[in-house]
Order: C-alpha cells, then structure tokens, then sequence
C-alpha cells in the first residue's frame, strides 16, 4: 500500500483525500476525506480572471490540507486544477500560491484528463457487480463544467461542457448582486436552454443514450440524494451507491427552483456553501435523465479524488 494525497480544486469547491491505495488490486482505505467551499470561481464566466478574495480562501484552506497530509505522512501529493483555473487569465498566481504552500505545482488538466480520472474513481469499485449493468455514464456535475464519460472497463469516449451548477447560477440567477429567489421562469428557461445546448455538444462525441447504467457523482448529485432519503444530516455512507429514481429527481429539482434561500437552507443535510447553487445543479442532473431516459441514477460518493488517488499510486514516485 502507498499513502498518497489527492487534492482536486474545483470551481466550487477543494477536496482532499489521504488514502493507502493498492494500484494492482484497486483497493483503496480512506484515511481522511474533507471538503472546504472556497468558490475559486467566483466571477470567472464574467471577468475571465480569479477574484483576489477567491485565491485567499483557496490558499487558506491549501494551508489546512497542508497540516493533514503532514500528520498523515503522505508519501505522494497529486495536485488537480480542474474547471475555474483552465480559464482565468491570472491562472499563473494561483499555480505559484499552490507551490509555495504545497511544495507542487498544481496541474491544470484538461476536460478529458478530468473525465478520465472521474470515470476510475467512480467505477474502479463496480467491477464484478451484476446488477449494473454495462456501459456506464459517468456525469461529474462540477461548479464550472460537466463531464459526460462512457464506458465499460475503460474510458471509451468522454467530453466536458461548460455547464455547472456556479456557472448556470451566475449567468442566469443573478441579478443586481443578489440570486434570484426564487428565479423567474424566464431564468429557468435560460438555463434549461444552455443545458441542453451542452447536452447536443456532449452527444456529438459521447454515445449518452447507449449507457445502461447512470453514475452520478460531486454535490450537486450527492445533495439530491441526501435530500430524496431526507436524511437528518448529509451522510457519505448512506448516500454512497443510493439509487435515486428519476421522477423523484424531478420533484426536488422543481422543488428547489421554487423555493427561496431560507427553505433551501432549512434543509439538514445542505452544505451552506451549496444553498444558491443546488438548484441550477438539480436542473443539470433532470436535464441528463430526461435525455437520456434514465430510470434512475446510481449516486457516487467516490469520484475525481479516488481518481486522482489511484493515479498518484501508480504514478514513479
């Protein structure tokens, strides 16, 4: 078994995982998992460029993960910049900031790479299940982009769209500074338009409608779950592997696009951070099913991190 840490930095949100991962079985033993809504992508579908106020909060919490992966002994650090950083102009003081904290320059990957690490972290588990069916559909609903990868024990085609549950959100639920609450039906359309929009690009290169079986992975689809089982709190192991029917999907999506501030964040297992965002996010998840004629979708709670994960132990130290 190798230690490794894996530190996967979204346009929402940045996450970290210390595991000991064995690369020739898969097995993987989770010794710390945490989350920290930083929003390094506040404003970059609007002004191209990482906020100041952005960069402070993900250095921040790049301080924090520093100290766990010290008490940890973390043999190997993988560092992955994913949506918000492939598209800001100033991306440069992001990557020297990661370097001075952390030690490593942190890479910027593709649409692609990020799909490829999301489709092994997901699945790598499923394999020898028979009640999923192959191929699968791996969606990663990120805050920037969405990734779309089919396949079977391999990546057999995969794309990222610029549609995320921070970038509907500001694009179409803002207004004067403040988020719709709740957005006009007007908003909603516009939304609705963008996805599926996104949805033709991604059907361009990934056959969506052959996949048998629906993974769905990051908040947007693990806060639906955790919603439909009304869970008391957010629970990972409960919500890992659930099964949420389509038609319960809808009732909370439109649920949430009606609802105001104060009702979302009532909700006990809502991460503050994901209040004003989960709705654009349930539309994105609707929107996937409905095209595809999902029945249902298989939630997991193991994505680009246990990817990232996985490649960081394989990879020459």
């Amino acid at each position: 078994m190798t230690r490794v840490a894996a530190v996967d930095c979204g346009t929402n949100s940045i996450r970290l995982l210390v595991a000991d991962v064995d690369p020739a079985t898969g097995e993987l033993v989770e010794l710390d998992r945490r989350m920290t809504i930083v929003r390094l992508g506040q404003g970059v579908d609007r002004t191209g460029r990482l906020a100041p106020e952005a960069l402070e909060r993900t250095f921040a919490a790049c301080r924090e993960y520093a100290a766990v992966m010290k008490e940890h002994g973390a043999e190997r650090l993988r560092f992955v910049a994913t949506s918000a950083s492939r598209d800001a102009e100033n991306r440069d003081e992001f990557v020297r900031g990661v370097l001075d904290i952390l030690g490593v320059e942190p890479e910027v990957i593709s649409g692609d790479q990020e799909a490829e690490f999301s489709f092994t972290g997901a699945t790598r588990e499923l394999t020898g299940r028979d009640d999923l069916a192959k191929p699968y559909l791996v969606v990663d609903i990120g805050g920037g982009s969405t990734e779309f990868v089919v396949g079977d024990d391999r990546v057999r085609a995969a794309r990222s769209v610029d549609v995320g549950c921070v970038r509907m959100t500001e694009r179409h639920l803002v207004v004067d500074g403040a988020v719709s609450d709740p957005p006009a039906a007007e908003q909603i359309a516009a939304i609705r338009a963008d996805i599926e929009a996104a949805l033709d690009l991604a059907e361009e290169t990934v056959p969506l409608r052959e996949a048998r079986t629906l993974v769905g992975l990051a908040g947007s689809v693990t806060t639906v779950s955790a919603i439909a089982q009304d869970l008391p709190e957010y629970d990972s192991a409960a919500i890992h592997h659930s099964r949420v029917p389509r038609e319960r999907v809808r009732e909370i999506a439109e649920w949430l696009l009606r609802s105001t501030h104060a009702e979302r964040a009532a909700v006990p297992s809502m991460h503050p951070g994901r209040v004003d965002v989960i709705a654009a996010g349930a539309l994105v998840l609707l929107s996937i099913m409905d095209r595809i004629g999902a029945e249902e979708v298989v939630v997991s709670e193991h994505d680009i991190l246990d990817g990232i994960a996985y490649y960081a132990a394989e990879s020459p130290s």
